[in-house]
């Protein structure tokens, strides 16, 4: 069997409505990919790449937690067993991805790249590895030839606030088609139970802005100088990875004392962290409303569970799950502060644990204020629920408690260059929701309903929103 049978042009498209609805709204629009954590320096240096293993594997932890699934021993994931073993280990673990969504993944990239229709297996293995060699050496699959190749408007980086943004300074003017820009991310300043590692970021902190941060006023001020930094070559986004919302709220004063507890070197109690973290979380939502910015809020993942192997590979290796946190109430109070202060932004919520999509629906229903059509979002599904079902359920809360008209659909949220067919995926199903619903009477059958429907999901409202 190859995938001319198994990924053709209906591929999940299961009606007539769904069909036409993909083929003739969804399939030609252009793709906003506003969060991922592809490197800007790939895409200013417009890298090359060797092999499969360079452009599919390399960083790839979704791929990983699967071969270790499969029995695949660690040296073959994250080791320094040769790059073609590495991959022949993972052919030999994609027969036994099915009904995971890494199996339809795996062969819509190798179809749509480098227009390959055999499955992967270990015996397909070795010719497949060639063909995409071979098509690797042609300009159309360097870094930038595939954002052509893809119709990619937008790409979202995401960007500690210490970074010196030198690759997105090369991409100002460079001539690519593509807006490329970075996202704020100041999750390590909220580390202050890790003095040492908290005080380096620091001292970064400090370098890259060329201020002090001796003090909180300080500190605050060199913070601020990198938010307006990115805002200036062209970020318009924050990023936030947080198990839940933080809501503990402390006087200024009282932060000020914490800071400089910390920068001495003591541990934060988590007490203070967590009146910290609020502190600062409120002061970034601050500056975003002031910039007219996105604030993205991921909430929700249990991180870095196997300790054993955290100390042997390191982090973002794939030893994440998803987290049973208590989070409405946080949530409220620290969206309601904003709110308070006339200081709530743009608002994207991305929900890890499925029992929780309703409570953040209804929740973000609470803060909408009328400026702008579907200021407070509910993201897209994410991490462990990006796949078929996670995504219909995504769509469902949208749907059921708010508009899915002004929802600003689907990213990437990946490291890898061959990740664009997940907007295909998502767009795929999403047609195919509306066409069953169609079919079954509960929207009716007309394109200049629902045509627009579908090009707002899948690009226009994320434009809108970002551009």
């Amino acid at each position: 069997m190859n995938t001319k049978t198994f990924i053709n042009e209906d591929f999940l498209l299961q009606t007539p409505v769904a069909r036409r609805l993909y083929h003739c709204f969804a399939a030609p629009q252009p793709i906003v990919d506003y969060h991922c954590h592809l490197s800007p320096r790939d895409i200013a240096e417009d890298r090359r790449f060797e092999n499969l293993f360079e452009i599919w594997l390399e960083g790839d932890h979704y791929k990983w937690r699967a071969m270790r699934w499969n029995g695949v021993p660690e040296r073959y994931c994250t080791g320094d067993v040769e790059p073609y073993e590495k991959y022949l280990a993972w052919a030999r673990t994609v027969p036994h991805t099915l009904r995971n969504p890494l199996f339809h993944w795996t062969h819509l990239e190798l179809k749509r790249y480098f227009g390959i229709e055999e499955l992967l297996s270990e015996e397909t293995a070795p010719r497949i590895w060639e063909q995409a060699k071979e098509q690797l050496c042609l300009p159309e699959f360097s870094a930038r030839g595939i954002l052509t190749k893809f119709n990619v408007e937008l790409v979202g980086t995401t960007d500690d606030p210490t970074a010196d943004l030198v690759w997105h300074q090369t991409l100002v003017g460079s001539g690519l088609k593509t807006r490329v820009v970075p996202t704020f991310r100041p999750d390590k300043a909220l580390n202050i139970h890790c003095p040492e590692e908290w005080n380096a970021w620091v001292n970064r902190l400090e370098w890259v802005s060329g201020r002090g941060a001796s003090s909180l006023s300080e500190f605050l001020a060199a913070l601020k100088a990198r938010h307006d930094a990115f805002h200036e070559i062209g970020a318009r986004m924050s990023d936030h990875g947080l198990e839940r919302c933080f809501a503990l709220f402390a006087p200024e004063k009282e932060i000020a004392k914490i800071f400089q507890s910390v920068r001495s070197g003591r541990a934060a109690t988590m007490e203070q962290r967590e009146k910290f973290a609020t502190f600062l979380m409120l002061e970034v939502g601050r500056w975003n409303a002031e910039k007219g910015w996105a604030m993205q809020i991921h909430l929700g993942a249990r991180r870095d569970n196997n300790s054993r192997l955290l100390r042997a590979v390191g982090p973002d290796a794939g030893f994440d799950s998803i987290g049973d946190y208590p989070q409405v109430e946080t949530l409220a109070l620290f969206l309601d502060r904003l709110d308070q202060d006339g200081c709530l932004p743009k608002t994207i919520v991305y929900n890890l644990n499925p029992a929780d999509n309703y409570i953040f629906a209804t929740m973000l229903g609470n803060f909408q204020d009328g400026s702008i059509p579907g200021k407070m979002q509910l993201g897209s599904a994410w991490w462990f629920l990006d796949q078929k079902e996670g995504i219909e359920w995504q769509i469902n809360a949208v749907s059921n408690l708010g508009l899915l008209s002004r929802f600003i659909g689907m990213v990437t949220d990946s490291r890898s260059f061959l990740s664009y067919p997940r907007h295909e995926y998502f767009r795929r199903i999403f047609c195919n929701l509306i066409g069953q619903d169609v079919a079954e009477g509960r929207m009716p059958d007309d394109d200049f309903l629902l045509g627009p429907l579908v090009r707002s999901v899948c690009c226009d409202n994320a434009r809108s929103y970002f551009l």
